[in-house]
């Protein structure tokens, strides 16, 4: 596999860490390959396109920039800033690829990928490059030219801005009420700036289950550390928004979002709230999960020697949040109790929450996940996912939170009727099933009287 490697040091601020280095222009425009292609087709850059405002770039300038890298006296003394994330994921095999390969003796050894790096500040010399490279073809290679970077690793957006800002204030190549308004747009609301304050809070408040768990900026080592918050924070804004910078400037311009409802909202389910301004709400969703989580693994949370608290575990852990919020009732502040009611039943072992068991990346993610969700459909719990949970005529079933089996509740009433049709059309004798139903606290069937809509549907099969 081909790796890109950059000589860098080490950088400890209070923002936390980051690296400067050196790295050969060909090297930048490969990994930032698909941010360039982005600013390109959007007329953005990174942060503008988190902000949701148009900085077209100047295509004079990118001329007398391709000109000016042929000159024998030509250089950019100052770094170009990048943001490089850790992870990728793979939309081809469902995997979370890493990135960082390693960093040793300060040498940071990337894959070769397009999708990993961002451009924070520098757009314009980065453009300027391609555009030279374009120009000269085959000859590009004679272009002999190291930039100095600087490198943040799984920084989230609402940073990126306010270093977008900070370095431009006082320059005159942005101009300063561009730069203001970042300011001005960095405290409105938006996805973005949602679940900064609630990894934020995650992180702070002192009997939290994350209590000083996430790093602010990831660090190349990223392994040996905890949870990134730019991990946790994505983890979180998928079910908020497939496209924040659009949220953020619907909502900068003083229009409303539209509430989400059917599958959408399944898919979003935290997006009500927020639309709702119930940030409160997420906040204490997810706060209540990991306690029952931190809960269920006590001897594995929180510690160097195990999976659960670092991006493998986190990010399988709030994929399957969703089947469990699905489970258990969705834009409902679930409690540490119902979560654990059902977290209790996974029989995973603490100590068997290592490397060795779910291995660093999307392959361990995945096999966590899996094993998760198969647990529950081991036990008594099968969620329901068809299309029927929304048929309109459920709505005229009385609301019933009855018990039907020990243990269990929230039988879907759709495959209660569908169970009642079918034994009516095979002649099979009236007895309603509810062991053998799927659960469901979506759409129309949410709170129905399953054992009606059995009753319901061995009438209509009768008439068939």
């Amino acid at each position: 596999m081909e790796t890109i490697k950059i000589n860098c040091i080490e950088v400890n601020q209070p923002i936390e860490t980051f690296y400067v280095g050196k790295i050969d222009w060909q090297d930048l425009l490969k990994i930032a390959k698909k941010d360039i292609e982005r600013i390109r087709d959007e007329g953005q850059g990174s942060v503008d396109g988190y902000l949701g405002i148009q900085r077209e770039l100047s295509k004079s300038r990118l001329a007398e920039i391709a000109e000016y890298v042929s000159f024998n006296d030509s250089t950019f003394p100052n770094s170009i800033v990048i943001s490089i994330d850790s992870t990728t994921y793979n939309n081809n095999t469902d995997e979370v690829e890493e990135n960082i390969l390693s960093f040793n003796n300060n040498v940071l050894e990337l894959r070769n990928n397009g999708k990993i790096a961002r451009i924070i500040d520098g757009q314009h010399r980065v453009f300027g490059l391609e555009k030279y490279a374009n120009d000269r073809g085959l000859f590009k290679d004679d272009l002999k030219f190291e930039l100095i970077v600087t490198i943040f690793i799984d920084i989230d957006e609402e940073y990126q801005a306010n270093i977008f800002s900070t370095i431009n204030k006082a320059q005159t190549k942005v101009n300063k009420s561009h730069v203001y308004d970042l300011y001005s747009f960095s405290k409105s609301r938006s996805p973005q700036r949602t679940v900064h304050n609630i990894v934020k809070l995650l992180n702070e408040e002192d009997n939290s289950p994350f209590f000083h768990l996430i790093k602010r900026l990831g660090k190349a080592d990223f392994k040996n550390e905890t949870i990134a918050q730019a991990t946790l924070a994505d983890c979180i804004i998928k079910y908020i928004s497939t496209n924040p910078p659009k949220d953020r400037n619907i909502l900068r311009t003083g229009s409303k979002l539209n509430l989400v409802d059917g599958t959408e909202k399944e898919k979003l389910f935290l997006r009500n709230w927020f639309i709702n301004e119930e940030d409160v709400k997420i906040a204490r969703l997810i706060w209540n999960y990991f306690e029952a989580v931190k809960k269920k693994w006590p001897v594995a949370w929180g510690y160097s020697d195990f999976i659960l608290t670092k991006s493998t575990g986190i990010i399988a852990l709030m994929r399957f949040l969703k089947d469990l919020v699905e489970l258990i009732g969705i834009e409902k502040v679930i409690s540490v109790d119902e979560f654990y009611g059902i977290l209790n039943k996974i029989e995973i072992k603490g100590d068997e929450l290592i490397n060795k068991n779910y291995q660093a990346g999307g392959v361990g993610q995945s096999s966590l996940y899996r094993d998760l969700i198969n647990s529950i459909k081991n036990t008594d719990v099968t969620i329901c996912k068809k299309p029927h949970r929304y048929d309109k005529k459920y709505n005229e079933l009385n609301d019933s939170q009855e018990y039907y089996m020990e243990g269990r509740r929230h039988q879907c009433a759709a495959c209660a009727y569908e169970q009642g049709l079918e034994d009516a059309k095979n002649g099979s004798p009236k007895k309603f099933r509810p062991e053998i139903l799927n659960i469901s606290q979506a759409g129309t069937v949410r709170h129905k009287d399953p054992k009606q809509a059995y009753n319901i549907g061995y009438e209509d099969g009768l008439k068939k």
